[in-house]
């Protein structure tokens, strides 16, 4: 489902992968150097990887808008590092020694110094501020002006059969600001810019799961099709509910009471109080208490068009429902963006650590990281910083299409999930059985192939990849600490001699034909109706808030203290007992469903269609035993959520 949500995020592009900034990205730092010119420090990865030479089309316009954010470095960029590694690290003297949001501002932050000189600054260039936050100045302006603030041309390229504006060359800052400035965003106005004035729009036209279903791995078997690897395959799951969940990862009796899980996306379904309450009635989850749901919204959201906001919706739908299945007694605080743009889901992500709204952040959203800027990579890390000092852990899902090459032509993971300071979360193909008995896990990775006409075969049998959770090595991002002597050489140093960062770290339930039951409300084919109903999904969406609410599980398990930024605890683990060591052929043959659907997606007056899912065929990526870079260190077994308990 994830892979839909977030296709016109800024910077879109198919533009070849940036290099690797010599660990100042992974550390999330400023890359800043010596300029040209003098008294000036140039911002790297401020000139996009597309505007080359080649695609330039001449200067851009004098009068020309622009409107960017220039953000804050704060105090101590460095410091703040090494202090969210220490935090993290169970080996550190400092290990769990957060600070509160209020502290850390105050110590990593930026002074009202370094604000009012870059306020000052960008005034005196002829710039109009907008806006002032502890993270970032945003200013507008002409052309001319902002080209006097950051010390570069304006140009435009030729990019995708479009024309945009980039810099010609890295933009610069005054040195007399000392470090003061992270990076600057926006003086590239790829896709192009915001319109305010949208309204949500009503939900989309309802979804519907065509049957006949398995009430559980295997439970009806498809007597009457073709088989396939040599026996009979079952039909695919109606969808599984909390309490399978709960027993294929080992909830054991714990219910993440007084946990708070924060859930970000893009816009906020207007039904999903009553979709969240009905769902859980529906299924035996326990009943939300009063003040246990609630929602962190924008003033105005824009771009609903462009960023398909009414399928947002079910994204937030998913989130919410999944994470009340697995830790029903947790707290959920969803914190909605004004748009699927990067400025807008950053909003978002500041206003959890600012106000440390939770200790766990489930984000089911992404791009590929082609289309990642090192400014924008610094500008997330920071916040993904902050929230490790405070203790708060980000959950961000790995993708959708496998290691992207059908989706691209080029191979690369996804991101935000590529950073070094979030963990990351791969997807499965989930086998519960009879009683809620844990029987497999495969990597997701599905291939399809339909019916023959006399229904008698499997037409090119396995079929094509339709889809898969992302994984594979950043380009960009170095290897974390952490990762070193667990992720094998062959993958980490697959882009660079040197070690890159490898993804996912972890990985739960994600195969939409092993999915999740939703329910939300819809509109119905009339096009004027709306209602309640329920269908299966998945995607590595239903994933990360799975894990999200396991790891509240382990934080009650540990007596409520955070756990913060998990990959150090995740990966001093690996190789135990608490993990399920997930391979793509757990039963030693093929393994595979049988689906029909409805043609039109809700009923069958356009028909159905038969096919055949085969199951852990991810593109080029693999799930073999140990890590691997489809499911990491595994999926929760029995005994993780414990093993976070003091001792």
């Amino acid at each position: 489902m994830r892979s839909n949500r977030a296709k016109a995020r800024a910077g879109v592009s198919l533009a070849a992968t940036l290099p690797l900034l010599a660990g100042a990205l992974a550390l999330g730092i400023p890359a800043a150097h010596a300029a040209d010119n003098p008294g000036r420090q140039a911002l790297a990865g401020t000139k996009p990887a597309w505007a080359t030479a080649t695609a330039d089309k001449g200067a851009t316009s004098d009068s020309a808008q622009v409107s960017a954010r220039v953000y804050l470095a704060g105090r101590d960029a460095r410091g703040l590092a090494a202090y969210a590694k220490a935090v993290s690290d169970p080996h550190s003297p400092l290990y769990g020694k957060y600070l509160s949001a209020k502290q850390t501002q105050a110590r990593f932050g930026a002074t009202k110094e370094q604000v009012a000189a870059v306020t000052s600054w960008l005034k005196a260039s002829g710039l109009k501020v907008t806006a002032v936050t502890q993270h970032y100045v945003a200013v507008s302006g002409d052309v001319a002006a902002a080209e006097k603030a950051f010390g570069t041309q304006l140009h435009n390229y030729a990019k995708g059969g479009r024309t945009y504006r980039a810099p010609s060359k890295a933009a610069t800052v005054p040195e007399s600001l000392k470090g003061a400035v992270l990076t600057v965003t926006g003086l590239d106005n790829a896709p192009h810019k915001s319109n305010h004035d949208d309204q949500l729009p009503p939900p989309e036209t309802v979804f519907r799961n065509s049957g006949p279903f398995s009430s559980y791995y295997g439970s009806n078997t498809a007597t009457t099709l073709p088989q396939a690897y040599g026996h009979e395959i079952p039909y695919a799951v109606k969808g599984y509910t909390g309490k399978q969940l709960r027993a294929a990862y080992g909830a054991g009796t714990r219910t993440g009471k007084g946990v708070r899980i924060a859930i970000t996306d893009a816009y906020a379904s207007p039904t999903i109080a009553f979709d969240a309450a009905t769902y859980a009635k529906k299924h035996g989850d326990a009943a939300w208490t009063t003040g246990q749901l609630r929602q962190v919204l924008p003033n105005q959201y824009t771009k609903t068009k462009e960023c398909s906001a009414a399928g947002w919706y079910g994204e937030e739908t998913l989130d919410v429902e999944a994470v009340h299945a697995v830790a029903p007694d947790a707290n959920v605080t969803y914190v909605g963006a004004a748009s699927c743009y990067d400025d807008d889901l950053l909003d978002s992500l500041s206003k959890v650590v600012d106000n440390h709204l939770a200790d766990i952040v489930s984000n089911s959203w992404g791009d590929i990281e082609a289309n990642q800027t090192p400014d924008l990579a610094a500008a997330y890390d920071q916040v993904f910083q902050f929230g490790a000092v405070e203790g708060i852990g980000f959950y961000f899902s790995s993708g959708d299409n496998g290691d992207e090459v059908a989706n691209t032509g080029t191979k690369q993971v996804d991101t935000p999930a590529n950073s070094a300071w979030v963990t990351a979360v791969g997807g499965t193909s989930l086998a519960v059985g009879k009683n809620d008995t844990y029987k497999w896990e495969t990597g997701w990775g599905t291939e399809k192939a339909l019916l023959s006409s006399d229904g008698k075969s499997w037409v090119g049998f396995p079929g094509a990849f339709t889809s898969g959770a992302g994984g594979g090595t950043s380009k960009t991002v170095a290897e974390p600490y952490y990762q070193k002597g667990v992720v094998p050489n062959a993958l980490a140093n697959a882009n660079n001699a040197t070690g890159n960062r490898v993804v996912p770290d972890i990985a739960a339930i994600a195969d939409p034909n092993t999915g999740f039951l939703v329910g939300q409300t819809q509109t119905l084919p009339d096009g004027k109706t709306q209602a309640y109903d329920e269908y299966r999904i998945g995607g590595t969406s239903l994933a990360a808030p799975v894990i999200a609410a396991v790891q509240a599980l382990a934080q009650e398990a540990r007596g409520g203290q955070p756990i913060g930024f998990a990959n150090p605890e995740i990966y001093a683990r690996y190789g135990s007992k608490v993990y399920h060591d997930v391979t793509d052929n757990p039963t030693g043959s093929g393994l595979a469903v049988a689906r029909v659907d409805f043609v039109n997606g809700y009923d069958a007056t356009g028909g159905i269609a038969t096919s055949v899912r085969s199951l852990g065929k991810d593109s080029s990526l693999s799930a073999v035993k140990g890590y691997d870079d489809v499911t990491g260190v595994g999926s929760p077994a029995p005994g993780y959520v414990e093993s976070y308990k003091r001792r």
